[in-house]
């Protein structure tokens, strides 16, 4: 029977592996940086197939340096950005863009009309947030209105946007927190 746990940390600067035994004691750990990405002032992004990629490579690694194969491991934890979006196309995976980091300003003017119009605490009840401007809803609708480059997706698909958890929920490279949901729908609870 497997007695170790692996551990993703998915974070705003790097994404690491590490492994544990029985008793918590560290086996093996690999972790690499991804590139920030910085358009202009205020906004900030990451490329989700850079992340999805990175995530794979530190399992495998820390896998091999500690002389272990994936079937050793009992369970696997995940933790992430939370309020980094992605938006993706749920028919293939793809991302329609980068991740729009939760550092990122550009929505800012989206959260606080939300909050002058009375939906800033309906946000945070369902979302579960502190503060409108990291909402993934108002990300999401602002990233149709600044995306110039991002291909609009055809009808009738549903863009899917969640936070970037590489293998929770599938084998995309921006795999979902969240079911596809159309963004004016309440996203369910994470079926992880």
């Amino acid at each position: 029977m497997p007695e170790f746990v692996g551990a993703v940390d998915q974070g705003t600067t790097s994404t690491r592996f590490m492994i544990f035994d029985h008793a918590g004691n560290e086996v093996a750990r690999h972790q690499l940086e991804h590139q920030q990405i910085l358009p202009r002032s205020g906004w900030v992004e990451h490329d989700p197939v850079e992340i999805w990629e990175r995530t794979n490579t530190v399992i495998q690694n820390a896998l091999r340096d500690g002389g272990l194969t994936a079937g050793d491991l009992r369970a696997i934890g995940i933790t992430n950005q939370r309020e980094t979006t992605v938006v993706w196309d749920p028919r293939t995976g793809r991302p329609y863009h980068n991740a729009i980091v939760w550092q990122d300003t550009r929505t800012d003017s989206i959260a606080a009309a939300l909050e002058r119009e009375g939906h800033g605490d309906v946000i945070r009840r369902k979302a579960g947030l502190p503060r409108p401007p990291t909402s993934p809803a108002a990300r999401s609708s602002g990233c149709w209105r600044t995306w110039t480059d991002c291909a609009r997706p055809p009808r009738p698909a549903t863009p899917c946007s969640a936070t970037p958890t590489p293998g929770c929920c599938g084998t995309s490279p921006a795999a979902p927190t969240a079911e596809c949901t159309p963004p004016t729908s309440p996203t369910p609870a994470a079926p992880c």
